[in-house]
């Protein structure tokens, strides 16, 4: 079987343990020319490259590395031999096999980016909810005390006997204490029960804390 230096290089990647499918990708070999390669990877004895006069130089086999992937340096290698050999159907590979490599390391670059900026969101989401849970419970906690301040019993309500006749005077205060403070009362007359004593009590707890 004739063997060309493509052949003979795909048949030393396979016979060093690569992919046959990886083989193919990497040198950018047609079905055909993969079968070729296998049948010559099979063949008894070392794989050699024929000493051809078109041949610029022998290409350097890429070892796989540890993970099965070929090593970077191998195949760089063999771009620049296949870059610069003198058919150009190679030249024409190896600067589609190039490309190839090129968009493959601008995507990984790209999804690298997008993953980095999706842990930042999340971050971010994480850091707000915290901060709005934390915002909940100081309002629950304002809410708490002023519910604790309201249930807080007022003063008692003085005596009859304290309150005595109101003049007029202090009746049209009262009234004007009463609308001022959500009471319902008619323009003449005494306001409620209920009223006078809250006037009375909201006024004894001013008397008593200017007194203090």
């Amino acid at each position: 079987m004739p063997v060309n230096a493509f052949t003979a290089t795909a048949a030393s990647m396979l016979n060093n343990g690569d992919n046959p499918e990886h083989v193919r990708l990497t040198l950018g070999l047609s079905e055909s020319e993969l079968a070729d390669a296998v049948k010559h990877a099979d063949q008894a004895g070392p794989t050699t490259v024929p000493d051809t006069d078109d041949l610029t130089s022998a290409p350097e086999t890429a070892l796989p590395a540890p993970d099965g992937t070929a090593d970077t340096d191998g195949i760089e290698a063999l771009l620049s031999w296949a870059e610069n050999y003198l058919a150009a159907t190679i030249r024409n590979r190896a600067a589609r096999v190039r490309g190839d490599l090129t968009e493959l390391t601008e995507r990984r670059a790209t999804d690298a980016a997008q993953r980095e900026a999706e842990e930042r969101v999340a971050k971010a989401k994480a850091e707000r909810e915290a901060a709005q849970a934390q915002l909940r419970n100081a309002r629950a906690g304002g809410r708490a005390a002023t519910t604790v301040q309201d249930a807080t019993p007022l003063a008692p309500a003085p005596a009859p006997g304290q309150t005595g006749k109101r003049s007029k005077e202090q009746l049209a205060a009262i009234r004007s204490w009463a609308r001022a403070n959500g009471h319902q009362v008619a323009d003449r007359g005494t306001p409620a029960k209920a009223v006078l004593e809250a006037y009375d009590a909201a006024h004894r707890t001013t008397a008593l804390a200017e007194a203090s």
